[in-house]
């Protein structure tokens, strides 16, 4: 089994700051892209950075120049650095972790999410 474990969510006034980090424990033998979605109330669930094993990144528009997500691949940890945070930016937000799995001498890849973690920025 594998656990993705979120933590640093809260309450923030409009142009705070906010890091989140997720850290994946379990039977991991390869994690490759690691990710951060949101989802606010009565939206769907976005994509709002990814960042594979190499070290490449992905952002929405809508967070770029403001978000910076990064990964420590020793820790099995992805951050996420938000900066300059505005009211549309509250939402849970979700950890997301491709990972690979030996189970039964065969290799299984799997996509895992965190339980969530409340961001809430207020006007």
């Amino acid at each position: 089994q594998v656990h993705l474990v979120e933590s640093g969510g809260g309450l923030v006034q409009t142009g705070g700051s906010l890091r989140l980090s997720c850290a994946a424990s379990g039977s991991i033998f390869r994690i490759d892209t690691m990710g951060w979605y949101r989802q606010a109330p009565g939206k769907q669930r976005e994509l709002v950075a990814d960042i594979a094993s190499g070290g490449s990144t992905n952002y929405a528009d809508s967070v770029k120049g403001r978000f910076t997500i990064s990964r420590d691949n020793a820790k099995n940890t992805v951050y996420l650095q938000m900066n300059s945070l505005k009211p549309e930016d509250t939402a849970v937000y979700y950890c997301n972790a491709e990972v690979t799995i030996l189970q039964m001498d065969q290799l299984h890849g799997l996509d895992y999410w965190g339980q969530g973690t409340q961001v809430t920025v207020s006007s």
